[in-house]
């Protein structure tokens, strides 16, 4: 199977999965961590799981996601939908993280109207990227 990123709205073929939340668990936030203790990202990740998680929403600890100079970060992607890549959040943005990955969740393309996004997303939004699609190599 090859990828290709296209602009289309993916169709009724989703593959049923939901869209997934990834916390960079070896974040820093840009400050040095005392040896033994918890990196932000770590704390970041426990306190998303220990929220009220939307069923559509599933979260996944990444190593890195090459944002240092902006964490803690996390991204959003979904099959067919855009992807984002967000910044300077930590626990006390956990509710609005999830409001806003519950709305994302809820779109076909993953772009959820400007004014319905959490201001932190509207504000610390560091990359977006394409749609990937699952289209089967042409032909010989």
């Amino acid at each position: 199977m090859l990828l290709v990123g296209l602009f289309a709205p993916f169709g009724p073929e989703r593959l049923g999965m939901a869209a997934v939340l990834y916390v960079c668990m070896t974040c820093k936030a840009g400050q040095p961590v005392p040896e033994g203790a918890a990196q932000p990202g770590a704390t970041l990740f426990a306190a998303l799981n220990a929220a009220a998680v939307p069923a559509e929403v599933e979260i996944r600890p990444v190593e890195c996601l090459s944002a240092c100079d902006h964490g803690c970060n996390v991204a959003l992607s979904q099959p067919g939908g855009w992807s984002y890549v967000y910044g300077r959040l930590g626990p006390d943005d956990v509710p609005e993280i999830l409001r806003g990955a519950a709305a994302y969740a809820a779109t076909t393309d993953g772009i959820v109207p400007w004014r319905e996004r959490p201001v932190i997303f509207r504000k610390q939004s560091i990359a977006r990227f394409p749609p990937q699609f699952a289209v089967s190599e042409p032909s010989k």
